[in-house]
C-alpha cells in the first residue's frame, strides 16, 4: 500500500519539494496537507482508505519541513501554486486536496486560490484555523500549549523558535515521551486510535521526519496560521468540505463551525464524539466523498 520511496518534483523557482504516496497509483490525484508537527510519511496514516477508494494519494513535505527546500516567503498563494505544479508533474487536469489539523488552512487557501474547474475537491479536517478573521482570533478556544503558541509567534518570536525547538528535540529523540504527552493531550477516541500500533509508530515517524532540518520549516508554517490570512473564507462559494470532532481536545469544534457558518461553500462534518484523530477515525467516509466528487 505504501507506494515505495520519497520522490521529489522542482518547484517553479528552482525548490524540491518532496512527497510520499499511497493508495491506487492510476486513481483520482488528491493532494493531503500534513499537519504540524508532521511530514510526507502522514500519508502512510491513509493508506488502507486512499487504496479502498481508488484514490492517488500524494502528500508533500511543506517548504524546510521534511525533505522540502526551504522558501524565504511563504504565502498561502505561493503554495497553491506549488500543489498545482505538483499536479502538472505528475499529469494531472483535475485533482482535489485534502488537510488535517495544521494542514487545513493550507487546503482552504486552495480553494480560494486554484480554479474549480482544476481542484474538483476539498477537505479541511480538524483544521488549526487560527488566523481565519484576524492575528489569533480564536485565542479564548484553544488549549493552553496552543493559546501560548499564538501568542509567542506574534509577540515573541525567540519565545517561539525556543518552543518547538524542544517540541523537535522531544520527537526526534524521546519518542516514548513525546507520544505521553500527546496521550495526556488527546480525548480517549484519540488515545485508543494511537493504541493501534501501526498508527502510533506512523505518527512517530511523521513526526519526527517534520524536524530533518530543524523546526524553523514549522515555525514558519505555524506562524502564518496564526496571523490573519490573507484570503477570505467568506468568499469561498465552491463546495469545501469541513470535518470536526465533537470531542476535538487540541482544535476546538466551535473554532471550525464558526469558520464553516460564514464559508459559503462549506458543508460541514461534524463526527459525534471523535477526537482531534478523527482523520483517521473517519478516514474511509472523508476519502469515499473525495473519490465520488473526483470520479
Amino acid at each position: 500500500m505504501d507506494n515505495g520511496a520519497t520522490k521529489t518534483v522542482a518547484a517553479r523557482d528552482g525548490r524540491t519539494l518532496a512527497y510520499l504516496e499511497v493508495g491506487d497509483p492510476k486513481g483520482p490525484l488528491v493532494l493531503h496537507n500534513h499537519g504540524g508537527p508532521s511530514s510526507r510519511l502522514e500519508a502512510r496514516l491513509f493508506a488502507k482508505a486512499a487504496l479502498k477508494n481508488r484514490l492517488r494519494l500524494v502528500c508533500v513535505d511543506r517548504p524546510g519541513i521534511g525533505q522540502s527546500s526551504r522558501q524565504k516567503a511563504r504565502t498561502y498563494a505561493g503554495w497553491a501554486d506549488d500543489l498545482t505544479t505538483i499536479a502538472d508533474a505528475l499529469g494531472y487536469s483535475t485533482f482535489g486536496v485534502t488537510g488535517w489539523s495544521e494542514g487545513g488552512p493550507w487546503a482552504l487557501a486552495a480553494a480560494a486560490y486554484i480554479d474549480p474547474l482544476r481542484l474538483r475537491h476539498v477537505s479541511s479536517i480538524a483544521g488549526g484555523s487560527y488566523g481565519t478573521f484576524g492575528d489569533n482570533w480564536a485565542a479564548d478556544q484553544l488549549s493552553k500549549a496552543d493559546a501560548m503558541g499564538g501568542t509567542l509567534a506574534l509577540r515573541f518570536k525567540p519565545g517561539f523558535r525556543l518552543m518547538y525547538a524542544v517540541l523537535g528535540l522531544t520527537a526526534k529523540r524521546f519518542r516514548k515521551a513525546y507520544l505521553d504527552q500527546l496521550r495526556k493531550a488527546v480525548s480517549d477516541y484519540d488515545r485508543q486510535i494511537l493504541l493501534r500500533p501501526e498508527v502510533e509508530t506512523a505518527f512517530a515517524d511523521t513526526s519526527a521526519e517534520c524536524f530533518a532540518h530543524g523546526s524553523d520549516g514549522l515555525v514558519r508554517d505555524s506562524e502564518l496560521l496564526y496571523r490573519r490570512w490573507a484570503f477570505d473564507v467568506t468568499k469561498i462559494e465552491r463546495p469545501v468540505h469541513m470535518w470536526q470532532g465533537t470531542d476535538d481536545r487540541l482544535v476546538a469544534a466551535s473554532i471550525n463551525k464558526t469558520v464553516a457558518d460564514r464559508m459559503p461553500g462549506a458543508v460541514w462534518h461534524s463526527v459525534e464524539g471523535a477526537g482531534h484523530f478523527v482523520a483517521v477515525g473517519a478516514a474511509d467516509d472523508v476519502f469515499a466523498i473525495a473519490a465520488k466528487e473526483l470520479s
